[in-house]
């Protein structure tokens, strides 16, 4: 009793002392808002899908790269290893990160971090749709995850998300009322710019697609049936042309439909499989509409690298895709610019384990595509600028040939006769070797001031 008199009396004047005093002042708290569904509600399936949208509800900016988003689960068993992935968000999958911090053998949680990016006072991430699956792709059990909302279908706040702001705690209760502190596995660096070892240019001054150089330089025109692409659909040689455009040869590609299989004809030109980690080049000319036609058709024009699938979920799987839609596709509205990795995939019934980053802009016109393949790392850039980053799991571990396509997601209307196409001026690949996107531009510059149509300096496989 003696004790809180004294406080009593001595505390307010000894406060009233101190408040002319200048002292470092704690960060204050950020007033943010997580709101959460799912968009895989089963208590067992092959991956959690958790959304986010986080709010900022304070009145200054809330900078993304001090803030990190944490996700609580149970593991499968002490063995069980995750993996993550962004499927898609607003501010765009490369700036968003996700690891993996065991706080128990059994108790984990996902922690989603951004590498950019500012939110204003009122401004909101909007979706964030991530996944993470188990390494060994068996199902995972979600019923007693501590963050899992079976019920929730539509974003609604969520407390048993936590969001914290350089450590602190801002939002959210985690499982026990307590924050733990982890020690999270330390990631190794990655070895950059290996040694060079050959390149490869190619500016198509080809006849026609019979030109018997094609096929002597390991070029393949594609007439195969099957995917991608509307079911009964060919892929025609002759859709692949080589006209003259402002004084140079370019590679036309071809793809026409009139909404059915049989009506539908795609196009493919490949090279070899020897190219692995370096720089991809091109330059391409995507198209917003037909030539012919009416417009609207869900078409897919690209420049991409790719490892055969040999079985389900085969590990040894890559790909490395730019593939512009310009009326939109797979549920979403074009024009669309996607940049894809891949680690692998299941045709049927489909799975994918990929992660991308895409343009919701126009694309039509000239530009030049690179592609940078180092040290775990996978870097896109169009017209000069980093336009994604992916690494980690997506990166390729097997060589993989060039490919360009044009092909169709699905018939549209049918009863007239659409033709799109899509041009590629040259394409190049240096092995081993990390060029930028200037560089690319001016050894190409000079293998046309040499009137070098072609070079192949890479070891055949």
């Amino acid at each position: 009793m003696i004790r809180r008199l004294w406080v009593a009396a001595f505390a307010a004047p000894l406060l009233a002392a101190l408040a002319g005093v200048t002292t470092a002042s704690a960060e204050p708290a950020q007033a943010v808002r997580l709101k959460y569904r799912t968009t895989a509600p089963q208590a067992r399936h092959f991956q959690a899908e958790p959304l986010f949208d986080l709010v900022n509800e304070g009145s200054s900016p809330l900078p993304l790269s001090e803030v990190k988003i944490r996700y609580y689960f149970k593991a499968d068993s002490a063995a069980s290893e995750y993996d993550f992935a962004c499927s898609w968000a607003r501010i765009g999958c490369s700036s968003v990160t996700g690891r993996f911090v065991r706080q128990t053998a059994l108790d984990r949680y996902l922690e989603v971090g951004f590498t950019s990016g500012s939110l204003a006072p009122g401004a909101r991430t909007s979706d964030l749709e991530l996944r993470f699956n188990r390494s060994d792709w068996q199902n995972l059990n979600q019923a007693d995850d501590p963050s899992f909302g079976p019920d929730q279908s539509s974003y609604a706040d969520w407390t048993r998300v936590t969001v914290y702001r350089n450590g602190n705690r801002i939002w959210g209760t985690p499982p026990g009322g307590v924050d733990p502190t982890p020690t999270p596995t330390p990631t190794p660096t990655p070895t950059v710019n290996p040694p060079k070892g050959g390149v490869f240019f190619d500016d198509f001054s080809y006849t026609n697609s019979s030109d018997p150089r094609i096929e002597s330089r390991k070029w393949s025109v594609r007439t195969n049936s099957g995917g991608p692409g509307i079911p009964g659909a060919s892929w025609r040689k002759a859709n692949v042309t080589f006209p003259t455009v402002g004084g140079n040869k370019v590679m036309q590609l071809k793809a026409v439909t009139d909404g059915t299989g049989a009506g539908t004809s795609q196009s493919e030109m490949l090279h070899q499989r020897k190219f692995f980690e370096g720089t991809y080049a091109a330059r391409v000319k995507f198209t917003d509409a037909p030539v012919s036609g009416p417009d609207g058709d869900e078409v897919v024009q690209t420049f991409f690298t790719i490892t055969p699938l040999e079985a389900d979920m085969d590990p040894d799987y890559g790909e490395i895709d730019f593939e512009y839609l310009p009326n939109g596709g797979w549920d979403l509205q074009g024009p669309l610019l996607y940049m894809t990795t891949w680690e692998t995939y299941r045709p049927d019934p489909w799975l994918a384990d990929s992660t991308s980053t895409f343009r919701n802009s126009s694309h039509a016109g000239w530009h030049t595509l690179v592609v940078q393949v180092s040290g775990g790392v996978v870097k896109y850039y169009v017209d000069g600028a980093l336009a994604a980053e992916h690494g980690g799991k997506y990166y390729p571990e097997t060589p993989m040939s060039i490919n360009f396509n044009h092909w169709f997601i699905k018939g549209g209307q049918t009863g007239s006769t659409r033709t799109y196409v899509q041009q590629v001026d040259w394409v190049y690949h240096a092995k081993n070797e990390v060029v930028s996107p200037a560089q690319v531009g001016s050894r190409v510059a000079g293998y046309r001031a040499a009137s070098t149509t072609f070079t192949d300096t890479i070891p055949n496989p």
